[in-house]
């Protein structure tokens, strides 16, 4: 018996006209091939997802271990709200820093143009970015407090014992987006996503995997203080007198690292 070729199986997909002759053929292609462009563009995604993870995580963590918000959390944690005051800075945290990174990155998106090259303005606000970092490292090694010294406690470290949640929040706010040196860390950060690629979905997507990582710091305090309960304290209290004493040495050294990543992405992207 003679096979039946289905009617579905082949689609008219587009006539295409021969130079130098009136005659028109229409082309076929099947019609159970055009669900792959979809998989090929799904999987083009993921690569420029990666990439733009991959470009940006070092920066994300160094917003990960940026010592003062850690600090913060810890002293809400061993003040009376403990658990309210926590929760309100680690998701004021998350959520200003997706949106700091998210508008530098969708900003600095919009005015790249299309292609596999890094534009040179990226590779221009990369170099003044990491020269901005090295300059600010500098700065908070030589402002290192001298051995025998305690540095000084800002105020509002004084003041936490008397926070209510949304001035949690708030302070959480200004730690990251409005703290020069955090505030440089997302800028970077955002550039770097935007470097990498200039497609929305691919962008949203490193945004939230950097807004997560770069809000492990803060929370892993309040998780610890959820699991060990009162057990955590001594725990909290040690990470927190280390971190104020040596808050200029971590900075220094992490602002050091990443501003020469920056002006080594510079570099190879003139």
């Amino acid at each position: 018996m003679a096979s039946v070729q289905r009617r579905d199986q082949w689609r008219p997909y587009r006539p295409v006209a021969r130079l130098g002759t009136s005659r028109v053929d229409t082309l076929t292609v099947p019609a159970s091939t055009r669900p792959f462009a979809a998989l090929r563009n799904r999987g083009r995604g993921s690569v420029l997802v990666g990439a733009a993870v991959g470009q940006s995580l070092p920066i994300a963590v160094g917003v990960l271990i940026s010592p003062l918000p850690i600090v913060a959390v810890v002293l809400m944690l061993l003040s009376k709200s403990a658990k309210v005051n926590a929760t309100a800075f680690v998701l004021g945290w998350l959520l200003s820093v997706a949106v700091v990174v998210g508008v530098v990155a969708l900003l600095a998106g919009a005015a790249t143009p299309d292609g596999d090259a890094t534009p040179t303005w990226a590779a221009v606000l990369k170099l003044v970015l990491g020269l901005a970092l090295l300059l600010v490292a500098v700065r908070q090694w030589r402002g290192r407090p001298k051995d025998g010294f305690e540095p000084a406690t800002p105020k509002w470290m004084q003041a936490i014992d008397t926070f209510t949640a949304p001035r949690a929040f708030g302070l959480a706010v200004l730690l990251s987006a409005v703290n020069p040196k955090n505030l440089l860390l997302l800028v970077s950060g955002g550039a770097t996503i935007a470097a990498a690629t200039t497609e929305t979905s691919a962008t949203t997507g490193a945004v939230l995997v950097f807004a997560v990582v770069a809000s492990l710091g803060v929370a892993a305090p309040l998780v610890l203080y959820l699991v060990m309960g009162t057990r955590a304290a001594r725990m909290l209290e040690e990470l927190k007198t280390w971190m104020v004493r040596d808050n200029a040495i971590i900075m220094a050294v992490l602002l050091a690292v990443i501003g020469a990543k920056l002006i080594g992405d510079a570099i190879t992207a003139f």
